[in-house]
């Protein structure tokens, strides 16, 4: 794309006014830096992939309070991470966060595992073991 061709569609909700910069090809056809007030499909994606991500959240908070799936379930989501990825951070074996998932083996883990499942996802060991009763408006 050409520097006259990055778009400037005003699209405040999601900008709130903010520039943000997009390579485009100058004149002599290097690539530079062009500031770009957004562009309204780009907002458009984004704001799907929100609502896709939130209604995932919501569905994991549901499976919890049905006990179907650990309090672990809904924090990993939230987070967006995967069981492998929370094994490494939190140091416990990818094999083993995938038993923690389930509701019966996570009401019997002690307070080292934890600690370490609160640490990695930035929470308190007290609100790890539970879910917010109500989803959270967008």
């Amino acid at each position: 794309m050409k520097i006259n061709e990055v778009p400037q569609d005003d699209v405040p909700d999601y900008s709130q006014g903010i520039k943000k910069g997009n390579y485009a090809l100058d004149d002599q056809g290097k690539y530079v830096m062009v500031p770009s007030k957004g562009w309204v499909i780009d907002e458009q994606i984004n704001k799907m992939a929100y609502d896709e991500y939130q209604d995932k959240v919501e569905e994991t908070r549901k499976a919890v309070l049905a006990g179907q799936k650990s309090p672990l379930a809904y924090y990993m989501e939230l987070r967006q991470m995967i069981p492998k990825f929370l094994g490494k951070t939190a140091g416990i074996a990818t094999f083993r966060v995938k038993r923690h998932l389930r509701p019966e083996i996570f009401s019997k883990l002690n307070d080292s595992v934890l600690d370490k499942y609160a640490k990695a996802l930035a929470i308190t060991r007290e609100d790890l073991k539970i879910v917010p009763q109500n989803s959270y408006e967008r």
